[in-house]
């Protein structure tokens, strides 16, 4: 998560000096690379057969609308209010879990979900005069992680790391270059830009690695809640970076996704 972090940090420097799309598929292209060569090394298929399944087209399509949105929402609004709005992700997995697969859920948990659904509405404020349009990107990238998130749970396991990671970056790069052709701008590279796209990257793979590996490894409902210290990470690159100053409703918004995700994990946990 701190990776993760780091890396939305790159990006949003990058994008002071580049057009967006053209930053996030120069540093999709560049994950592509290195976890193809991953892959190659591991004597596996670059580009999987099962990539064409109808689950993972529908993963594709999810992630490339999470990659737009969170994209622009990073480079456009402040990076620690985006990252905030990301916290509702496994609240809206949850609720897409009920929805889709057909899981039951208690009223505790519906309450859960309910709460944190108010944490985001406290961040956005809707109506009032510090509600920020752009913001509105932060959502539609929240919705389209969490469609990837379902359709991962439906994928099947045949798939290596690196092969995932091909996938996950090769949808980046579409995505990127969908925002070049919508905005039609590009501009020369600049040091500064090529060096902190060169640092997206390297924590681009090192995120998305270590997820992976934690995910397959590990009991979801201990890795999960990890997600959350990415606000924690995003809060205080944006204070010493980018000289953001979260107000206290935006904190208090920030407080109660976390808390109610938190809860909402706990009560899925098995019970011994």
């Amino acid at each position: 998560m701190g990776a993760f972090a780091l890396e939305d940090m790159a990006l949003k420097a990058a994008a002071r000096d580049i057009p967006i799309g053209q930053a996030v598929a120069l540093f999709g292209l560049g994950g592509l690379v290195v976890f193809g060569a991953l892959a190659r090394a591991q004597d596996a298929q670059v580009f999987h057969p099962d990539l064409r399944s109808p689950v993972l087209i529908w993963r594709s399509l999810s992630e490339i609308a999470g990659r737009l949105f969170y994209a622009l929402a990073i480079a456009l609004t402040p990076l620690s209010s985006a990252s905030a709005i990301l916290q509702a992700t496994p609240l809206v997995v949850a609720l897409g879990a009920v929805i889709v697969f057909k899981e039951r859920v208690g009223l505790r948990r519906w309450l859960a979900i309910l709460v944190g659904f108010i944490g985001v509405l406290m961040i956005l404020r809707p109506g009032l005069d510090a509600f920020d349009p752009l913001s509105v990107f932060a959502v539609l990238g929240m919705l389209g992680f969490a469609g990837r998130d379902l359709a991962t749970r439906a994928s099947p396991s045949t798939l290596s790391g690196a092969q995932l990671g091909v996938a996950g970056f090769a949808v980046l790069t579409v995505s990127g270059l969908v925002l070049v052709a919508v905005g039609g701008e590009l501009r020369a590279l600049t040091p500064a830009a090529s060096g902190f796209l060169v640092l997206a990257t390297v924590f681009g793979v090192l995120a998305y690695g270590a997820l992976t590996f934690a995910m397959r490894t590990g009991e979801v409902s201990v890795v999960t809640p990890f997600r959350y210290s990415r606000l924690l990470f995003a809060l205080v690159l944006g204070v010493a970076v980018f000289h953001e100053r979260p107000d206290m409703m935006t904190l208090a918004g920030s407080a109660v996704i976390v808390l109610s995700g938190l809860f909402l994990l706990s009560r899925s946990k098995p019970r011994t």
